[in-house]
C-alpha cells in the first residue's frame, strides 16, 4: 500500500486562463439555415454551453467536489511499454466481506460516471457492499500519458489489472460500458482467475451461425430497433453515426491538431455523442461543461484519448475486438438499455459467455452509470448478492 499515493485534482491556473482566452478569441462557424441535428451539433446549443462555460461554470468548485471523493494514484508497469501513472477513485467499504469492483469508463466519459452509484454500492438493507475502484484510463483525464504504438485494449486491461493487484485485490469483479465494455471483457479473457464476474451495459455480441436446425428467430420490435441503431454506428460499416470513429481510428493525429487546440470544437465533438447516445437525458449546461473540461484539462492532453481507436481497430495481438466479443468463460451479467448504440438480440448473447444475470430496462442509453445509476447499481447488487447468479464468486468475499 505504500505505493499508493493520495491524489489531489488541481489544474494549473494558466490552463484555466488559456481556456478563457480561447473562448474569448473564438471565431464561430457558419451554419446552414434550418440545419437542426442533421449536420451535427447545432450552433445554438454550443453557444449556450460556451456562454455558461465562460460566465457561470466554476472549475474550482468542481475540483473541490471531485476532491471530496477518495482519489489516489499509483504507478503501474505494462510489459513492453513501461510505467504509467494511474489515477483512480477508491471507495473502500467498511464491510469485511465487501466485493472488489473495478469500474471502467469509456469515451467521452470519465471515472465520474461511477460517482452517482457510490452510495448505492455501500451495502445494507440486504444488499452486498463493494470496494469500488474507478481508474482514469491511460491517456484520459488524470492518468498519465502512454504515447507508444500498439497500446491497445489488452494493454489498457493490463494497466487496470495492475491497479487492482496493487490495492491487494487478487480477485475482483468488473463493470464496463463503451471502452469499459471492451476492456473489462479483455480483462476476463486475460485474467479469468482474477476476474470472477463481469457486468456490462453493452451487449455487443457476435452473431451466431443459424442453421435449418437452429433457425434465426423472429426479433422483437425493440431488437429490430437496436439492430438498426447498431448498423448506424457499427465501426466497420457505413452508417451516419460512425463519422467520429472513422476519423479517430484512421487519422487520429490529424484530428488531434484540432482537438488539442480548440476547446469549443472539442465541446461540439463531445456534445454530438452526449445527445445522440443518451435516452433523452436532460443534460444541463453544467454537466456538458464539466464533461468537456475533464478532457480539456486532461493530464495527457485532450487529444491523447483518440489513439485507442486506431490501436483497437489495427490490433494484431490476441485481444482483438472479435476476440472480446467471443465466448469468455467468466460469469456474465448484462444490463440492456434501449438506446445503447449497439445492443444485439438476446438470441446472439450466448456467444459472449455464461450469462448469469440479464435485465431489460425501459429507459436509458449509452451513459448508463450517469443516466440510470440506480438501475446499474441494483443490477450489480442483484448479480453478486445473495441469490444472484454470481453470488460468492470472489473467494472469501460475498459482500456481507
Amino acid at each position: 500500500m505504500a505505493q499508493i499515493r493520495d491524489y489531489e485534482i488541481n489544474v494549473p491556473q494558466e490552463k484555466l486562463d488559456r481556456l478563457n482566452r480561447q473562448i474569448d478569441e473564438y471565431q464561430w462557424p457558419t451554419e446552414l439555415e434550418g440545419a437542426g441535428w442533421d449536420y451535427g451539433s447545432p450552433l445554438a446549443d454550443i453557444q449556450r454551453f460556451v456562454k455558461h462555460w465562460r460566465t457561470g461554470f466554476d472549475w474550482r468548485a468542481q475540483e473541490r467536489r471531485m476532491n471530496e471523493f477518495p482519489n489516489f494514484e499509483t504507478t503501474v508497469h505494462v510489459d513492453g511499454f513501461g510505467d504509467i501513472d494511474m489515477h483512480f477513485l477508491h471507495q473502500k467499504s467498511v464491510v469485511k466481506g465487501a466485493i472488489p469492483l473495478l469500474f471502467v469508463h469509456g469515451w467521452p466519459g470519465s471515472f465520474l460516471e461511477v460517482t452517482k452509484m457510490l452510495p448505492m454500492l455501500e451495502g445494507g438493507d440486504g444488499k452486498p457492499a463493494f470496494h469500488v475502484v474507478a481508474p482514469s484510463l491511460p491517456n484520459y483525464v488524470f492518468s498519465g500519458p502512454m504515447l507508444k504504438r500498439g497500446f491497445s485494449i489488452g494493454r489498457y486491461a493490463d494497466a487496470c489489472h495492475h491497479v487492482m493487484l496493487k490495492l491487494g485485490y487478487d480477485q475482483y469483479v468488473t463493470q464496463g460500458g463503451d471502452w469499459g465494455y471492451l476492456i473489462t471483457r479483455a480483462l476476463a479473457y486475460l485474467y479469468p482467475k482474477h476476474v470472477r464476474g463481469t457486468h456490462v451495459n453493452w451487449a455487443w455480441a457476435a452473431k451466431p451461425e443459424f442453421t435449418l436446425e437452429n433457425p434465426e428467430p423472429e426479433y422483437s420490435e425493440r431488437e429490430k430497433r437496436q439492430i438498426k441503431q447498431g448498423e448506424r454506428w457499427y465501426p466497420f460499416g457505413t452508417g451516419e453515426g460512425r463519422g467520429y470513429i472513422a476519423i479517430q481510428s484512421t487519422r487520429p493525429a490529424t484530428i488531434n491538431f484540432l482537438i488539442s487546440s480548440n476547446p469549443i470544437g472539442l465541446m461540439a465533438w463531445i456534445w454530438d455523442k452526449l445527445n445522440d447516445w443518451s435516452d433523452s437525458y436532460p443534460w444541463t449546461e453544467e454537466e456538458v461543461c464539466l464533461w468537456t473540461s475533464m478532457y480539456v484539462f486532461s493530464r495527457a492532453g485532450a487529444d491523447a484519448a483518440s489513439y485507442i481507436y486506431y490501436e483497437a481497430l489495427h490490433d494484431t495481438t490476441e485481444i482483438t475486438i472479435p476476440a472480446v466479443q467471443g465466448y469468455i468463460d467468466v460469469p456474465l451479467g448484462i444490463a440492456d438499455f434501449p438506446v445503447e448504440i449497439c445492443n444485439n438480440p438476446k438470441a446472439w448473447r450466448h456467444t459472449m459467455g455464461p450469462i448469469v444475470y440479464q435485465k431489460v430496462f425501459d429507459k436509458g442509453g449509452h451513459f448508463a452509470g450517469w443516466e440510470r445509476p440506480q438501475d446499474v447499481a441494483e443490477g450489480l447488487c442483484e448479480m453478486f448478492g445473495k441469490g444472484g447468479g454470481a453470488y460468492g464468486v470472489v473467494e472469501g468475499r460475498d459482500g456481507y
